[in-house]
Parts: structure tokens; sequence; C-alpha cells
């Protein structure tokens, strides 16, 4: 099953151009090759014939070694046929998502409690974007910080994968991976880097040993 597949992933990369040091093709592409299987391509500024010639480019880095999802826009991740989407709680229905995606592709929904949790386990998603975690500058709307012990209460509540994103870096990563999350978003600290394939690195491995805790 595909959640099952979601739970086995470390690292999961959200793009952010406006963050990114070297580009975003760059930032996939270091990566990648440093191990991501889980690449989200989250584009708010771009007309949508860029982002689509953007995201077939990323789908090609990531073909046989990353699933490859769209932040939002179906529409994009339909016209590249991408591994899926990742949505909001204003964004799409999921119902609406999951209509024009088809039964195959990945949805994963953003959640910030354990209401949420349980209605998207519900609803038939894949796995939860728990946001934010901490205080974030990379998304202006993400709201108040739902800290640590969220992900322990939703790991209690519901059986889906878990992403954790907002104010993740590699000082408090640990603190993520032990509370129950599957996975975890570092953008900041990664697409800011001036080494983003070490970085990816580090975070690789400090993920991987605290899940073994």
């Amino acid at each position: 099953m595909k959640n099952i597949a979601l739970q086995s992933i470390d690292y999961y990369l959200v793009t952010d151009s406006t963050y990114s040091r070297h580009g975003t093709l760059h930032d996939v592409r270091e990566a990648v090759r440093a191990g991501c299987s889980i690449v989200q391509y989250r584009e708010k500024a771009a007309e949508t014939r860029r982002m689509v010639e953007e995201a077939q480019a990323i789908k090609e880095l990531c073909r046989g070694r990353a699933l490859f999802l769209v932040n939002d826009r179906i529409d994009v991740a339909l016209a590249v046929d991408a591994d899926g989407v990742h949505i909001g709680q204003d964004d799409m229905p999921f119902e609406t998502a999951r209509r024009l995606l088809g039964p195959d592709k990945i949805i994963g929904l953003t959640v910030h409690d354990v209401a949420e949790s349980r209605e998207a386990e519900r609803l038939g998603a894949d796995y939860l974007g728990l946001s934010p975690i901490f205080s974030t500058g990379t998304k202006q709307d993400a709201g108040k910080p739902c800290g640590t012990d969220m992900i322990r209460e939703v790991k209690s509540a519901v059986s889906l994968p878990i992403a954790a994103i907002g104010g993740i870096k590699k000082s408090n990563i640990a603190e993520v991976i032990r509370a129950g999350a599957d996975s975890a978003c570092a953008i900041s600290a990664v697409v800011c880097a001036e080494d983003v394939f070490g970085e990816t690195v580090e975070i690789r491995e400090i993920i991987g040993n605290n899940k073994r805790i």
C-alpha cells in the first residue's frame, strides 16, 4: 500500500524558490543524489507555463529515485503525470482532487490537530503533513506552532504516515522523529545551504539514528 511506502521515507524535500540559494532544480538534484526519496514542488509565484516546465524537469530528476508531488496545483500534477499532490485545508476539496487524480496517485493533506487528522484518514488521505511544528518563516500563513506533543497525539489517533513540517532544522529534528513523525521537512536548512547534498546527508543520518531509538 502507498502509506506503507511513505512510512519508510526519512527526509522530505519541499522546494522554495524564494529561499533557495542555488535554484530549485539544483536543490532537487542534490537532495535526490543524497538519498532524499520524496520531493514536493511548491511554487507560489510562477506562471503556469513555467511551473509545468519546471515540474517536468523535476520529475525527470526524481525518476526511479524519489516520489514527486506537486503542492496545491492539481492541473500541474496532471500535466506532468506526477506521483501525486499535497493539498491544504483551504485548497481543492479532497474528494474532488481524488476524483481528478484517480485512486493510484498519492494525496497528502495538511493537518493541524487530531480532529483534522482523523478527518483526513476518513477521507482516504495517503499521509498527513502536520504543520507547523515550530515557528516558521517559509510559510507566512502557517498558523500557531503545535509542538511535538501534537505529533504524539496524532500518532496515537490515526494510522497514516506523518510528515512533520514547520521550523524544523538540524537542532530539533531528532526531537520531531522521536515524537513519532515518519518523515520531516527541513526547508530553509537545506535550500539556504551552500552544500545541499551535505545538509541532506546529515539530516537523513539524524532521522535514521532517531527512528531506531
